[in-house]
C-alpha cells in the first residue's frame, strides 16, 4: 500500500459527521484537518501542496461545488471527493465539471471513502 502524502482536509458542517470522519481516518493513520464550512477552508493560510479534500455538498455558507470552484480559481489542485446525501445525475455532472474525482453518498458505510482518499494521496498532483 502506498504511503499517505499530505493531510486529509475535511469540510463538513455537521459536527458529529466531521468528528466521526476525523476519528475513523486517524485510526487508519491519516493526518486530518477539520473545517466546519467552506469559508474557514478558504481562510486557511497554510494550505498544503499535497493531500486530499473531502467536501460535503450541503453547507450553510455555500455548497461544495462552489467551494471547489473557488479553490480551483486559487490554483488549489488537491484531489477532491464530494460527499452528499443524494447524488443525482445533475449533481454528479456538476461535481465532475468542478473537478471532483469521486462522489460518494452518505451514509458512508463501506471502504469507498478510505479507498478514494488513499488513491488520491497516492496520485501525484
Amino acid at each position: 500500500m502506498p504511503t499517505a502524502s499530505g493531510p486529509v482536509l475535511v469540510v463538513e458542517d455537521d459536527t458529529a459527521v466531521r468528528q466521526s470522519l476525523k476519528f475513523a481516518l486517524e485510526l487508519e493513520g491519516l493526518s486530518v484537518r477539520l473545517y466546519e464550512d467552506g469559508g474557514r477552508l478558504l481562510a486557511d493560510r497554510d494550505m498544503p501542496s499535497r493531500g486530499c479534500l473531502v467536501i460535503d455538498y450541503h453547507m450553510p455558507d455555500f455548497d461544495g461545488i462552489e467551494l471547489m470552484r473557488r479553490l480551483r480559481r486559487r490554483d488549489v489542485a488537491l484531489p477532491a471527493i464530494l460527499i452528499t446525501s443524494k447524488a443525482t445525475p445533475w449533481l454528479r455532472e456538476l461535481a465532475r465539471q468542478a473537478g471532483f474525482r469521486q462522489i460518494l453518498e452518505k451514509p458512508l458505510e463501506d471502504e469507498s471513502l478510505l479507498n478514494g482518499i488513499r488513491s488520491a494521496l497516492a496520485t501525484p498532483v
